[in-house]
């Protein structure tokens, strides 16, 4: 998939292999954006756990976590939305304790 106004055939000349920059070009995107999410879980979690005081339940959210971004990361159907749950669940919990 090309990104911008200008269609694949017309981005890359033929030595530039536009197919394999497409592909690391997504596979980054994918990463990046999963791992976003990922690591503002983590802080919500250590928020949670700090300033609530409720240690134990920020660790297993926090592995919850962990969990949700590997699934995340292994299917781009699922991608961000995985660990947007676990995310979800830290602040209701920051809000709620």
């Amino acid at each position: 998939m090309a990104h911008g106004n200008l269609d694949q055939a017309s981005a890359y000349r033929p030595e530039m292999d536009g197919e394999s920059h497409e592909r690391t070009y997504d596979g980054f995107m994918h990463f990046s954006i999963v791992g976003t999410v990922f690591v503002i879980a983590v802080v919500v979690g250590l928020a949670v756990g700090s300033l609530k005081q409720a240690w134990p339940s920020a660790v297993v959210m926090i592995l919850l976590a962990h969990i949700a971004t590997g699934v995340g990361l292994a299917s781009k159907t699922i991608s961000w939305r995985a660990p947007a749950v676990v995310l979800g669940i830290l602040l209701l919990m920051l809000l709620l304790y």
